[in-house]
């Protein structure tokens, strides 16, 4: 008969303790990837794919790799703080909709307390950072970013009008003008015209997404243009911003001194977006049932990541 370790029957001995030092560590990650969540990591993906180009076309070649990976840590810091703070607000009507239902705080996997903490560190670690490692313009835009995207969007505009993801969408532009300091120290016409083409951008971006979750945010009182008003008003301003972001994006060629590699690509890329804008509308009057308004959704990431793309590209071809 095998004599019993009585530290084990008592749940003291080694095999218990590497079960409970297991499930320490699974408990750890668990709450780590709720926090890494609470930063939406997708969305930064996007906000950082246009920001090194950014600093390649206002170095005019390579800039500095050390300054580029200052300038990507802070607008991760930036725009992960902006979106847990913007998810301690929301966190109401987040658990009201679908798409939202899964969010940490929602899940209970997060405290609203400790999203708020964790969203006020990675802000204020942000500005900090910028202006120890960078300049005390882009640290200023960077503060301003993440005002613009908690206070005027989160708390003042996304509940009140449904033009909110238009003037929301302005601090998600920010980072080009973060970059381009970061590098330069200064602002000029070029940025502005970059930011221009993602403030643009955004609502073609965003609206056939909310098309799609409509009824989400209309459970959660959230004024969404395609809440609020009919399928082809939407359309129809969705291809006044594509044309808008369009034109910006020509406006470039003159203000950053770009070559004709530039333009052609951006007459290009422009027409396709055109051209799956007016389709949507197209299928909005004819009357289909399904206007499959996720195509110009996915669409419109392929675009801006291609057009900031060439944008890098040209900056290394002669003029």
């Amino acid at each position: 008969m095998t004599a019993v370790d009585p530290r084990s029957a008592q749940g003291h001995g080694p095999a218990v303790e590497g079960v409970r030092d297991d499930n320490l560590e699974v408990v750890t990650r668990s709450k780590a990837a709720a926090y890494v969540a609470l930063t939406k990591p997708r969305i930064i993906e996007l906000l950082l794919v246009t920001t090194v180009p950014t600093m390649i076309l206002a170095a005019g070649g390579v800039p500095s790799l050390k300054l580029v990976a200052f300038t990507l840590v802070g607008g991760f810091l930036a725009a992960g703080g902006a979106n847990a703070l913007n998810m301690y607000i929301d966190r109401d009507i987040d658990s009201l909709m679908v798409r939202t239902g899964h969010r940490p705080i929602v899940t209970g996997e997060v405290s609203p307390n400790g999203a708020l903490a964790f969203g006020l560190l990675l802000a204020v670690a942000s500005v900090a950072w910028f202006a120890a490692t960078t300049n005390a313009l882009a640290a200023g835009l960077t503060a301003a970013a993440i005002l613009m995207y908690v206070v005027g969007y989160t708390l003042i505009l996304k509940r009140r009008t449904p033009q909110n993801i238009v003037w929301g969408g302005a601090a998600g532009c920010m980072q080009i003008l973060i970059g381009w300091t970061a590098v330069t120290g200064s602002l000029g016409w070029a940025p502005f015209a970059l930011f221009l083409v993602v403030f643009f951008w955004t609502p073609p971006h965003y609206w056939p997404l909310s098309l799609r979750f409509k009824d989400d945010y209309a459970a959660a009182g959230v004024p969404m243009l395609p809440v609020v008003a009919p399928l082809s008003k939407v359309a129809r301003e969705i291809i006044g911003y594509s044309w808008a972001m369009v034109a910006a994006s020509l406006l470039l060629v003159p203000l950053g001194h770009m070559t004709w590699f530039y333009g052609v690509a951006a007459v290009v890329l422009g027409g396709g977006f055109l051209y799956e804008a007016h389709s949507l509308l197209h299928r909005v009057r004819a009357g289909d049932r399904d206007v499959r308004a996720m195509r110009l959704f996915h669409g419109s990431i392929t675009y801006l990541a291609l057009l900031f793309l060439v944008v890098a590209i040209d900056a290394f071809l002669p003029f």
